[in-house]
């Protein structure tokens, strides 16, 4: 219980503030009753979000799938953590197939495989109930990712107003994502720092997730269109500052901070809608647009799964959409 109460009472100086998520904004424990009544859990449950996984998407995902696990135990009187057993995860397995996609169950039971690992290590259970269950089938040759066409990408950017500071911003940050095949973290992470000059040529710097650091030649395209926003931003001197700033209020200023993903994909819906494309695209279809417009113009796998910061080439095909455009011309041999 002094889990519990540490973590209720550490403010904004405590080392674990924000770092656990709260149960939906309120004060109560992160610690699930689950583990907290357990000896030793609690604290190892912490440790297992706050000192084991630095991404803060797979902490909260992590997180919201050892919550729900938590809550399933509970509500089926499992509320010892030691007597959970293989055909308890299972059980609660088949049952999430039920009602969630099968990449939803698969990434559930990895959080909760990797965390009764933890509480292995730890000595506070003897074995992990996890390890032996087996989780659904998925298999995925295309990415499910809604993809521009090289005309829907030009009209996209030739449509963004450049008059404004907001406008060239907005212009420039959809062209990086395009032409680096950045996704949009590593893209609102850079710093005005991060665009510079290398042997007379134009170079990003991207730090993508996993900490990896990626350094590519910049499009002469998106070249012109940081120079030209940096320049009306003023920012050019200020190179540890945020290269893609907020705007402040509807003045159309730029403040310090950096620009949120999901201020990125409101921003994204309006400039597609004000372009006049239907196509109901998000942040990740500038990576898509990008990596199949390359590979189309005699582009190697190789070389995009090196600029998409992939581990493997079979991800990057993923995002290889010209098959589409066979599908389509095959379906119109139907005459009828």
């Amino acid at each position: 219980m002094l889990v519990i109460d540490a973590v209720q009472q550490s403010g904004q100086g405590s080392p674990v503030a924000g770092l656990i998520p709260r149960k939906n904004g309120s004060q109560l424990s992160p610690v699930p009753a689950l583990f907290a009544a357990c000896e030793h859990a609690g604290m190892r449950f912490i440790e297992f979000f706050t000192a084991n996984i630095r991404n803060p998407n797979t902490r909260r995902a992590y997180y919201s799938a050892a919550c729900r696990f938590a809550s399933w135990c509970e509500a089926h009187d499992f509320g010892d953590l030691r007597r959970i057993q293989p055909v308890h995860v299972a059980a609660y397995i088949e049952e999430m197939q039920r009602s969630q996609s099968r990449p939803s169950v698969k990434q559930h039971l990895a959080a909760i495989r990797m965390l009764m690992d933890w509480l292995v290590v730890g000595q506070v259970i003897p074995s992990n109930p996890a390890a032996a269950v087996r989780g659904p089938r998925h298999q995925v040759k295309k990415g499910k990712t809604p993809v521009l066409s090289a005309e829907e990408a030009r009209t996209l950017l030739d449509s963004i107003e450049t008059t404004s500071v907001v406008g060239l911003r907005d212009r420039a940050l959809i062209a990086l994502m395009t032409y680096t095949f950045a996704r949009v973290g590593a893209a609102v992470g850079m710093r005005v720092e991060d665009f510079y000059v290398q042997g007379r040529r134009a170079w990003v710097r991207l730090h993508e997730k996993g900490g990896k650091r990626n350094e590519i030649p910049a499009h002469h395209n998106l070249g012109d269109y940081l120079e030209q926003y940096i320049a009306a931003a003023g920012i050019a001197e200020d190179r540890n500052g945020h290269l893609f700033r907020g705007a402040r209020g509807r003045k159309g200023e730029l403040g310090g901070e950096p620009l949120g993903q999901s201020d990125v994909y409101r921003m994204i819906r309006r400039r597609t809608k004000i372009a006049g494309i239907s196509t109901e695209i998000g942040c990740h279809t500038f990576r898509a647009t990008g990596i199949t417009a390359y590979l189309k113009n005699g582009g190697r796998l190789e070389i995009a799964q090196q600029m998409a910061g992939h581990e493997s080439a079979r991800t990057t095909g993923l995002y290889d959409r010209r098959g589409d455009e066979i599908a389509l011309d095959e379906v119109e041999r139907i005459g009828i």
